[in-house]
């Protein structure tokens, strides 16, 4: 894989203005529009580069409209991916309903793209190294904050060239929801009950598995299928306590039941080897009650963990980085965090970022206990609900409701003008830095 930065050997500068936990969706959109505002930003990623399975692939039409802003839509468009236009589920009469249908709403982009997430974090990463205050440094992982008095003034983090720390006037959490930063900052969380898990694995093959995220299920099992080249990613969910249970069965068990329930690849499932193949996904909903002390804020996941349905966790996320960034920019511009840690202009982030996970949250919840509890446990079928289609089929128009919810969500953020580029500002950009090299 070739991207722009390379892992240095040496150590993170020890003083930045913004130090970003993380570089996923939400650190990697926050510190590239940080980086356009003229900020100081260093991205700390634990891994070496982003090239992992059983990520979430769904770009939906609101981060469609943020990347042409930003003026990385067409090179967005280049990726392979496919386009998820409208969700249909088979009725009582096995008459195909239209439950969610992207193409009605009023967007540039009424679908929703799915791309390797691997893919996005490259583009990402790429634009935000043509930014000459934008420093992304890979391999090091955040295992502490630092304080300064009673505010947090940095992190600590490990890297292949040994234990170091890095000082900032704002730190920002967007390392997921086994944040560490959250933990060491120790916010108050809201706790929300899930009674199901994920398995994510792949099955090597050739074969077309079917519609992507066309939900199979037999039995207590639930599987969503995500195409790649190659191959097929698969989040299969079952009730919550059961991995043990799954794991005591062992390998040929679980082919056995992955060949049931994807019947176009069963021949292939050999290719998962070992149990060890199958990850295990503790799904978890919360969300802070407070989402910031002096100098730290939390974004995304490590403010909000989501349950995996309707991949909108992405999508929140990557709006908590617009929102914080636009509000965030001018302060730290004008040094307010040096000396009280900004608690006034983090908490605007807050207030104006709970609403949404708010009702999206509770968006998830009605998933939850209406379509995937009673499939579980086997007390309803992946049918649309009778009321609902007949509903649907009379005023087809009111599928653009679940459409607005997952493809925008409430209160949608749109990028900074400041932040706002064409690709030939991009591309002149980046013969800049290539020139500066030699």
């Amino acid at each position: 894989m070739s991207t722009t930065y390379q892992t240095p050997n040496s150590d993170p500068p020890d003083n930045t203005t913004c130090v970003i936990a993380g570089g996923g969706p939400a650190g990697l959109v926050l510190g590239l529009l940080l980086a356009r505002a003229g900020i100081e930003v260093t991205v700390l990623e634990k891994h070496a580069d982003f090239l992992r399975d059983f990520r979430g692939d769904t770009v939906h039409p609101t981060t469609l409209g943020l990347l042409e802003d930003l003026g990385l839509i067409e090179q967005f468009n280049e990726l392979p991916q496919s386009k998820l236009t409208h969700l249909e589920l088979p009725n009582a009469r096995d008459k195909d309903v239209v439950l969610v249908d992207f193409r009605r709403l009023a967007v540039r982009y009424p679908y929703v793209a799915m791309v390797p997430q691997w893919d996005l974090l490259n583009l990402l990463a790429e634009a935000a190294a043509l930014e000459p205050n934008f420093t992304l440094r890979t391999e090091h992982e955040v295992t502490d904050i630092v304080y300064d008095h009673d505010r947090v003034a940095g992190v600590e983090y490990r890297s292949p060239s040994g234990q170091g720390r890095i000082l900032a006037e704002l730190t920002v959490a967007c390392d997921g929801r086994w944040s560490i930063i959250r933990q060491a900052v120790s916010l108050p969380v809201k706790e929300l009950p899930v009674n199901f898990d994920v398995w994510w694995y792949r099955i090597d093959t050739t074969e077309d598995a079917g519609t992507a995220l066309l939900p199979r299920i037999i039995a207590d099992r639930l599987a969503i299928v995500i195409p790649r080249e190659g191959y097929v990613q698969v989040a299969q969910l079952g009730l919550k306590g059961s991995d043990a249970e799954i794991r005591a069965r062992g390998i040929e068990a679980f082919r056995t039941q992955a060949a049931e329930l994807l019947p176009a690849v069963a021949d292939d499932v050999s290719t998962i080897a070992t149990m060890e193949d199958v990850k295990h996904l503790d799904v978890r909903v919360d969300r802070l009650r407070r989402w910031y002390a002096p100098g730290v804020l939390c974004i995304g996941d490590a403010a909000h963990a989501m349950s995996p349905v309707g991949g909108i966790g992405i999508n929140l996320a990557v709006q908590d980085a617009v929102a914080a960034a636009r509000l965030l920019a001018g302060p730290l511009q004008r040094g307010d965090f040096r000396h009280d840690g900004g608690e006034q202009h983090l908490a605007r982030v807050q207030r104006r970022r709970m609403l949404p996970t708010v009702v999206l949250q509770g968006l998830q919840r009605v998933a939850h206990a209406v379509v995937i509890m009673p499939a579980l446990r086997g007390r309803r079928s992946l049918r649309a609900p009778r009321r609902l289609s007949w509903l649907l089929e009379r005023v087809p128009s009111l599928s653009v409701i679940p459409a607005f919810a997952v493809g925008v969500g409430p209160r949608p953020e749109k990028a900074p003008h400041w932040a706002r580029r064409t690709r030939a500002n991009n591309v002149s950009a980046d013969a800049t830095k290539r020139a500066a090299r030699g």
